[in-house]
């Protein structure tokens, strides 16, 4: 049974969004090295719709990304959207969030590594919400930003869950990788 991964960045004081803004001068070998393995720890990406556009917009472009690079241009990957009428990048199946839970239901059925989600925002809260969601992965970083809008945070209004730390790893530029599980209702 396949697993369904969640990983994001996060500042201090709980922001994720915009991570280009603010994630760069953390971003060593250490990260890269990681971020490589969880990567290649997958063979499927499934990502909401905002975050497929941003990611199908900017990785063809990014030649000089070497393996990453092609694995994050090939790899296969589903998109969850009730708007996009064709995803190209990838050549993309969507997901209607009609049937989402149900779809990823099959996929975590099927064999093969595990299911990758870039940010945590809807669709992993969703997930969560579900039971589907198997592990959650926040990378802190030493740093604040101070955005209060709700957007821009990892917490959801509404959305709770009791989670489990199975794993910690710090970078060499102090960015604590923080992973947890979705502790199961008894």
């Amino acid at each position: 049974m396949r697993r369904i991964v969640a990983t994001t960045y996060m500042t201090l004081d709980g922001v994720i969004k915009d991570p280009h803004e603010w994630s760069g001068p953390y971003f060593d070998d250490d990260a890269g090295t990681y971020s490589t393995e969880r990567l290649f720890a997958s063979d499927a990406l499934l990502l909401g719709r905002k975050t497929y556009q941003g990611f199908a917009e900017a990785w063809p472009t990014m030649t000089e990304e070497g393996d990453f690079g092609k694995k994050m241009n090939s790899i296969t990957t589903y998109v969850v959207s009730s708007r996009l009428k064709k995803a190209e990048w990838n050549d993309a199946t969507i997901i209607r969030p009609s049937a989402l839970v149900e779809e990823v239901s099959k996929l975590k059925k099927q064999d093969g590594q595990d299911i990758l989600i870039y940010g945590v925002g809807r669709l992993a809260h969703t997930l969560l919400k579900e039971g589907l969601l198997d592990e959650l992965e926040i990378w802190i970083h030493p740093v604040l930003v101070g955005n209060t809008d709700p957007d821009a945070q990892l917490i959801r209004k509404g959305s709770t869950a009791s989670l489990e730390l199975t794993r910690t790893r710090t970078t060499g530029s102090g960015v604590l990788v923080l992973t947890y599980a979705p502790v199961k209702e008894k």
